[in-house]
């Protein structure tokens, strides 16, 4: 028998490493993925510097000496060698490039199947298809999605970016730009109450996304908070994105006695294995509940008077506004309590409770801060932070970001050690972009204009008020390049009148920029990553998308809608090298070598761009001439690693971890110099202080009702009212659509990915088998509304709204509050027919709308459905209406798979 063969991997779906594993394999197959044992490559004295150490109550909590892999990664033998995995080539059997539209049948995308083709056929078609829209419609004419986000752990080979790369050496291209998903509400309402977290006294930028400054801020809430309060993400379920060490912290915090209260509107992971109080509140209605602890801490005198006269402006205009004095309503407990379900007297509890207890707060990922008006939860929460005395010992915010609990002395970058293997990839300047909650509007109008999300979601609060267009006008190209100051002249070493010059040039020289005819995506899951599912699905069944192509390991999502779709390695196939993410429990740089036998004939995202290139003549430019192994020896001798290791010892031992900061301590923990000197530490508002109102909302948008300069009760209303949202049990929908959908994410997939592993599969949580043995989404329901239905548990049942129906399982429960249902994002889309899918794919279903008009992120919870169990007359009307659609091949251990597409 072969001997076993181990290889260091890192295993994640955030873009970058997670916690470190070892993949055992024989002749080139996975035998296991198990945790690394850091002291078999490293002695204990050796890592005693490299991990950090929070002391607490006499009590040390610090990173294990063995690493702590999320479940995801090590269950991913079954994603590798998945009976979805594309194995060749695949080109939809009715479509042929050249652009006619008798040929192009865009209307059967995601109905038709697929044939194999050989890779000379598929770049073939590559080549002649980029060729033919550059020459006829101009570069800026292919939109490339996927550049960052979700994706697999892949630096030199990538998990994104490598067409955008491409296209950048033909010419110019058109990009899809993220908006800031998972912290939606804290980028367009609370960075307008604490700034873009580039505190000017700490003198280095936190991440601008959220706008709050992270570092140290863990260690800060474990050694000085009393109470802690989850209500914006569940973190035993986001731990799978990259580290369990998220369960060992909570199990710490309970040994120090720590009291903990979830407010949600499901009694999530964390509060069921927790001794936490849970307060159930209906989903998108957190600011309602706020205000009501705002009116209870003013009326009672329970909040830090002496720090919001110091340390904020507007909180007279706030406290009229809480009072009733500026609209006659009071909000109180219980004006409260009719909207958000929670009873007065447990809103009372709660407010007093928080008020005489020193209370942090944790963030993740949850329905809080990503639903219709997301922004205005965001910013109660960070008023009531404020009116507690924001900075102070234990009165902070974390967000999931276990990297700023220490600091090394040589790494900090998501992606660190490493960086320089970026210049082989992603975010090359483009010149016309499109959001990536806008790109259906965009393909379906053929325009489309907003404000913020410019290029990357990591940007000032200033960058909000930037209109941008698509197409691309010379009004806002021009904006783009940047007004004109003695500060951007000096940055570019040129005087005002050079650089007045200079971008003059570049508007009269300004590309031509034209409409969408071609999209690559080397991410495709927008249709249930994103806002409106079902409208993207309309999007790209038009005839002005003449090409579709994908880059993806497996067929799902949105590669079910593609013309061609190109095979893709795995991480555990690649030979690269992979920095650890935010969410691990110590930082690493590892070489990961191929540790498998490559599945079919993939190639990664890299090496396609490279096949690619050579083909136009750019090959030398994506990868500079250099094999794998000569970037990795580069990009070492690029980074600050060699102050700590040599290149032959990082080669022989195969990762390493950097020592921690002895200095560390000297950086405040979040907001806390800004509590201690505000005049010292200002923050980088127009005031240099908390802003309970923007004077900024108020002089770039004067009338906009969705987002005024303070936060209020926002229900919205009729479009023709100029709402964007009628998504309350206060409208008119509600009458059609009683119930308020909470999609938070999925506690056996991340996102999209893995909602074929069959191990998970099993669990009761993860599907519902249906009497036709199809395993379906669960949708949780409380014993009452399902009794108001006629359903039991296990009964298949449709949710749906105007924007369409998707078929779930009945899950009955006591974890949901009355008069909301949930069902887990994520599912595979499985297309039925238009605007009806068998996966259970919650966006399919959202709201097309976004957050706002002026706020152009995604609203993809807390949104108005209805629902009813699925007689067996309408599921076999279905199944004679859409033969096609129920005899694909279906696998319960999977579900659909590659043999339910591809025609052999």
């Amino acid at each position: 028998m072969s001997e076993i063969k181990t290889t260091f991997q890192s295993i994640a779906s955030g873009g970058t490493g997670g916690d470190l594993t070892q993949v055992d394999t024989r002749d080139g197959k996975i035998l296991r993925i198990r945790p690394v044992h850091y002291e078999e490559t490293y002695t204990k004295e050796e890592l005693e510097d490299s991990r950090w150490t929070i002391e607490a109550g006499g009590k040390t909590f610090r990173p294990s000496l063995k690493s702590a892999p999320n479940y995801f990664a090590l269950a991913y033998k079954n994603r590798v060698y998945s009976k979805n995995r594309v194995r060749y080539p695949l080109k939809r059997v009715d479509w042929e490039p050249g652009g006619d539209p008798e040929k192009i049948n865009a209307a059967n995308r995601g109905k038709s199947k697929f044939v194999r083709i050989s890779w000379d056929e598929a770049l073939n078609i590559m080549e002649s298809e980029i060729r033919r829209i550059c020459e006829e419609y101009g570069p800026y004419s292919v939109l490339t999605i996927g550049e960052d986000g979700h994706r697999e752990s892949k630096d030199l080979h990538a998990g994104g970016g490598m067409h955008s790369t491409l296209m950048s050496k033909l010419g110019g291209y058109t990009r899809e730009v993220r908006t800031p998903d998972s912290v939606e509400g804290w980028y367009w309402g609370a960075k307008h109450v604490w700034g873009s977290g580039c505190n000017k006294g700490l003198g280095m930028p936190a991440p601008p996304q959220t706008g709050y400054n992270p570092w140290h801020v863990l260690r800060d809430i474990t050694q000085n908070s009393e109470l802690i309060l989850f209500n914006a993400g569940d973190w035993e379920l986001t731990q799978n994105y990259a580290s369990q060490m998220w369960s060992q912290l909570l199990n710490f915090w309970e040994e120090l006695g720590k009291e903990m209260v979830v407010i949600d509107p499901f009694c999530n992971y964390t509060a069921c294995c927790r001794d936490i109080k849970w307060i159930p509140v209906l989903p998108n209605t957190d600011a309602a509940l706020d205000f009501a602890v705002i009116y209870t801490w003013i009326t009672e005198n329970l909040y830090d008077a002496e720090y919001v006269e110091t340390h904020t402006v507007g909180f007279d205009r706030l406290k009229a506004y809480v009072l009733g004095e500026d609209d006659g309503v009071p909000k109180t407990p219980a004006w409260a309590a009719e909207k958000c379900g929670v009873p007065s007297y447990t809103i009372k509890a709660y407010a007093r409770n928080r008020a005489k207890k020193v209370t942090g707060q944790v963030h993740f990922s949850s329905g809080a801060i990503k639903g219709p008006y997301s922004h205005e939860p965001a910013r109660t929460n960070a008023y009531l932070l404020a009116m507690a005395g924001l900075g102070k010992p234990g009165v902070q915010i974390a967000f999931m970001n276990a990297s700023l609990i220490g600091k090394e002395t040589i790494a900090r970058s998501t992606s660190a050690p490493f960086s320089a293997l970026n210049k082989c990839r992603m975010f090359y300047p483009c010149e016309q972009k499109i959001p990536r909650t806008m790109v259906a509007e965009a393909l379906l109008k053929g325009k489309a204009e907003w404000y913020g999300s410019p290029a990357i979601v990591y940007v000032e609060t200033s960058e909000q008020f930037q209109k941008n267009s698509y197409p691309t006008t010379p009004e806002t190209y021009a904006a783009a390049l940047g007004t004109v100051s003695p500060e951007l002249a000096n940055s570019q070493g040129k005087t005002i009148e050079e650089l007045q010059a200079a971008i003059d040039e570049k508007i009269n020289n300004m590309p031509k920029f034209n409409k969408i005819h071609m999209i690559w995506s080397e991410k495709p899951c927008n249709m249930n990553c994103w806002d409106g599912g079902f409208r993207y699905q309309k999007a790209i069944r038009t005839n002005e998308v003449e090409f579709f192509v994908t880059n993806h390991q497996w067929l799902e999502n949105d590669s079910l809608f593609a013309d061609l779709v190109l095979p893709v390695t795995t991480c555990l196939e690649d030979n690269d090298s992979v920095g650890a993410s935010m969410c691990v429990s110590v930082r690493y740089e590892a070489l990961t070598p191929s540790a498998v036998e490559r599945v079919g004939e993939s190639y990664s995202d890299y090496e396609i761009a490279c096949k690619l290139g050579e083909r136009f003549g750019v090959r030398e430019q994506i990868d500079m001439g250099m094999t794998p192994e000569e970037w990795f020896e580069f990009e070492f001798q690029q980074s600050r690693l060699g102050e700590e290791i040599s290149w032959e010892e990082f080669q022989q031992r195969g990762f390493y971890i950097p020592k921690q900061d002895p200095g560390q301590d000297q950086i405040p923990a979040g907001m806390t110099g800004f509590y201690n000197d505000p005049e010292a530490w200002p923050l980088d508002t127009p005031s240099g202080k908390l802003e309970f109102y923007s004077e900024a909302l108020a002089q770039a948008f004067p009338n906009d009702i969705e987002r005024t300069p303070m936060a209020r009760w926002t229900p919205g209303g009729s479009e023709a009212d100029g709402w964007s949202h009628d998504e309350s049990l206060e409208g008119e929908r509600c009458k059609t659509y009683p119930f308020l959908l909470d999609a938070p994410p999925a506690r056996w997939r991340v996102h999209v990915q893995g909602d074929d592993i069959p191990w998970f599969r099993e669990y009761e949580t993860c599907k519902v088998k249906g009497k036709d043995g199809y395993l379906y989404e669960p949708v949780w329901m409380t014993p009452g509304d399902a009794a108001k239905k006629g359903i039991v548990d296990g009964d298949i049942v449709k949710v749906f709204n105007e924007r369409g129906t998707i078929l779930t399982g009945a899950r009955i429960t006591e974890r949901l509050i009355p008069g909301s249902i949930l069902i887990q994002k994520g599912s595979r889309v499985d297309p039925i027919a238009e605007k009806l899918d068998r996966g259970g794919a919650a966006n399919l279903i959202s709201p097309d709308n976004q957050v706002s008009k002026n706020c152009r992120g995604f609203a993809v919870t807390g949104y108005l459905v209805d629902f009813a169990k699925v007689e067996d007359s309408e599921m076999e009307q279905w199944k004679a209406e859409y033969p096609d659609a129920f005899a694909r091949d279906y696998d319960p251990a999977i579900g659909i798979n590659y043999n339910s597409w591809v025609i052999e």
